[in-house]
């Protein structure tokens, strides 16, 4: 168990000068960029993080969008405009970890695959996560899975039909790096307890306590007020039950992440506000503050 406020900073290798201490709470590191330009760690070896299997299928059961490619399917005849893009309504994951798609009961993708019928019909669906709150390099993760697809008739209302995406194999890129995903691991993993409120969560956290989410900068180490440019602005980036995960600006145009540990995994929502405040708390201690005392003033104010 860690306590209140351990952090991981994620620099940005864009910076010049931007080496953390040793000095600084939890384990500093230093980053290089993804393709869509993400701070990208690396030595998170011993950070608490959802493990990649369970990110991919936190993803795929998110409201992030999703588009499903079939080859051939999305191909418009010569007086058409372009197909729209073969996003579903609503999908979910099955219990051995095969991808349950929804669609209109006349769009491309059934038809192709009603039309495949025994045969089997290579489909690759691809996920984009976007922050819900505006920060540099605003997309945070993408997905990719490959497989077979087959139409399920009678699990969907009239109108509608439900496609059965065999999982082939899976790969992401996001916020903690790039690389395949064991099918097996996919299919037994759980998506983050968090997942449903986050976007929720982070828009307040940014909206309505844009201080205290600056004052989570005096949590990264005493020593960056004399090594490093101050930090002007803390946006709220990604939550998960293991913490909460911040983009930072400096004072010279810099920006890097910083990833705080809660003092153990939140696995249910009324528990969330215990975590942040112990972390806020943490916060307003390394400022010199007196949390209880505001927290008095705060009651006594009504």
């Amino acid at each position: 168990m860690s306590r209140p406020g351990n952090t991981t900073r994620i620099t940005d290798s864009s910076t010049e000068n931007d080496t953390p201490s040793a000095s600084q709470q939890g384990a500093g590191v230093t980053e290089v960029r993804s393709a869509h330009g993400q701070p990208r760690p690396s030595g998170l070896e011993t950070a608490r993080m959802p493990s990649a299997a369970e990110r991919t299928r936190t993803l795929v059961q998110s409201t992030c969008s999703a588009t499903l490619l079939i080859p051939g399917a999305c191909a418009p005849a010569p007086d058409r405009l372009p197909a729209d893009p073969l996003s579903p309504e609503a999908r979910t994951v099955g219990g051995d970890g095969e991808i349950l798609l929804l669609y209109p009961a006349d769009s491309p993708a059934v038809r192709a695959a009603t039309h495949a019928q025994d045969d089997e019909l290579p489909a690759e669906l691809e996920l984009t996560d976007v922050a819900p709150v505006a920060v540099p390099h605003r997309i945070r993760a993408r997905a990719r899975v490959r497989g077979w697809l087959t139409s399920q008739p009678g699990l969907a209302e009239p109108g509608q039909m439900m496609l059965r995406l065999e999982v082939g194999d899976l790969y992401v890129d996001d916020l903690w790096g790039s690389g395949p995903v064991d099918t097996e691991a996919f299919a037994g993993a759980r998506p983050d307890p968090l997942r449903r409120h986050e976007a929720e969560l982070l828009q307040h956290l940014a909206a309505a306590h844009g201080d205290r989410m600056l004052a989570l900068a005096s949590l990264l180490g005493r020593d960056r007020a004399r090594t490093d440019p101050p930090v002007r602005r803390v946006v709220p980036l990604a939550l998960d039950s293991f913490g909460l995960r911040v983009r930072c600006r400096a004072a010279g145009g810099g920006v890097f992440d910083a990833r705080f540990d809660f003092p153990e995994p939140v696995r249910e929502v009324t528990r969330l506000r215990r975590a942040m405040q112990a972390l806020f708390d943490a916060a307003e201690e390394a400022s010199g503050q007196d949390p209880a005392g505001r927290r008095n003033r705060e009651a006594r104010d009504g």
